[in-house]
Order: structure tokens, then C-alpha cells, then sequence
């Protein structure tokens, strides 16, 4: 049976007063990876200046395990990717729609160059022809499934967007094909009772974060919780 991994996210309802115990709850109860997101004055509006190195940081401390920096930005230099790896980072993910061409080609370069991993964000209703040229060297194709537009009959609000499911499958697709060694990761919107749909796709990595700190039972449990959960559906699926 496949192993899903649970990534445990930093967006906007995280209290990064506790970052270390809070993020160690959830790395010791089973969680993959750390994934903090970045973000600076424009990209991400509700996120404004967290994230970084700092942040990252403060987390190496207290764990081994892998810590991925999901970039929200326009611009990224040298000086911040050294300034990530330097404090620990093992990936940078960056917005696809935001990089392209000759300044992505550096960024990989870099980011490999400095022994971190380095991923692509498709976000909300970028194209997924965004990548056909870079998935052959990028290490993680990345999904922000969150969105807009109407949500589907008998729900108040939306968890993703419509396009969603229809997105991950054909990512799948393109990764399987181009590049079987990128990892596949689900950003945005899932909880226990909504993401069936989105395991039966068959991602590689799913990011949660609400669903972790918001759990009336605690972040550990809600970490068993998930894996769980996610077990459960990569059996259900014949998931390998």
C-alpha cells in the first residue's frame, strides 16, 4: 500500500507564538514533512511576511525531518535561497506563473547547487502548461486546490475549486509520463470529511494545516486522524 505523506502547514491560522511545540506535536504524532509558507508584501495577501529563514530555523531545531519552504512571491534571489538552506530548508517551492524561463533555470540550479530539493506551485487557475518544459527537473509538482467560483449544489462555501479533481488527474498524468521520480503534493481546503476525492487521485503528498491545529481533540490526534484516513483511502483505491 502506498504511503501518502502528511505534510503539516503554516498558513494562516497557525500561532507561530508556539512554532516549536506546535510543529514538533505534529512531526513526533507522524507527520512527513514541515511546510512553511513564505510569503512577502503582495503574492499572498493574508500571509504577509511570514515564513523564511527565521521560521525555518526555529523548527530545524527541534527536528530532522524534512522542512519545505512554499515561496508566495514575485522575486527570489540567491541571497534568500543561500539564507533558506543555509538555516535548513531541504525544498524551496516557487509559483509557477511567477517564474519561468531563464530565471527559473537558475533558481533549480541554485537550489540543487546548494543540496535542497525544488518545486513548482500551480495556484489558483494558473494553467498546468505551465510546467511542460520544467517537469523533467523539478523534484515536486505542487497543487493549491483552494479557490473560487461556485461552489458545488448543497454547499455554502467552496473547499476547492470545481477544476480541482480534473487538475490532479492530469497532473498525475504529466508526472508519470515526463518525470516518475516528482513527488505530487494537494495544497488547500481538505479535511477528513472532504478528501476522499482528492486520495483517490493519488497524490504523493497532502498538505494540511487547519485540519491539524484546529482539531478539537489536539494536533497529534488529528494527525493520527488523517493517517488514518489516508491509509484507509490508499487501500480503498489499490493505491501502490
Amino acid at each position: 500500500m502506498k504511503h501518502i505523506k502528511i505534510a503539516a502547514g503554516m498558513a494562516g491560522t497557525f500561532d507561530y507564538g508556539a512554532v516549536r511545540k506546535n510543529m514538533k506535536e505534529a512531526l513526533d504524532a507522524g507527520a512527513d514533512y514541515c511546510h512553511s509558507d513564505a510569503a512577502d508584501m503582495y503574492d499572498l495577501r493574508n500571509l504577509q511576511l511570514v515564513g523564511g529563514h527565521l521560521i525555518i530555523k526555529a523548527v530545524r531545531e527541534i527536528t530532522d525531518k524534512e522542512i519545505e519552504c512554499h515561496l508566495y512571491a514575485k522575486d527570489c534571489d540567491r541571497l534568500f535561497i543561500e539564507k533558506i538552506a543555509a538555516a535548513g530548508a531541504t525544498m524551496l517551492i516557487v509559483p509557477a506563473e511567477n517564474f519561468i524561463g531563464a530565471p527559473l533555470a537558475y533558481i533549480i540550479n541554485w537550489c540543487h547547487e546548494m543540496g535542497m530539493k525544488i518545486g513548482l506551485t500551480v495556484g489558483c487557475y494558473t494553467p498546468l502548461c505551465f510546467v511542460d518544459e520544467s517537469i523533467y527537473d523539478i523534484d515536486r509538482l505542487h497543487l493549491v486546490i483552494h479557490g473560487g467560483g461556485k461552489p458545488p449544489a448543497g454547499e455554502e462555501k467552496w473547499a476547492w475549486r470545481r477544476s480541482s479533481l480534473d487538475l490532479i488527474r492530469r497532473a498525475r498524468k504529466l508526472i508519470d509520463e515526463k518525470n516518475p521520480s516528482c513527488e505530487l503534493a494537494v495544497d488547500g481546503g481538505m479535511r477528513l470529511e472532504n478528501m476522499e476525492p482528492v486520495i483517490a487521485c493519488n497524490p504523493d503528498v497532502m498538505i494540511f494545516s487547519t485540519a491539524i491545529y484546529h482539531d478539537p481533540d489536539g494536533i497529534g490526534a488529528a494527525v493520527k486522524k488523517l493517517r488514518a484516513a489516508i491509509d484507509a483511502g490508499a487501500e480503498k483505491y489499490h493505491l501502490e
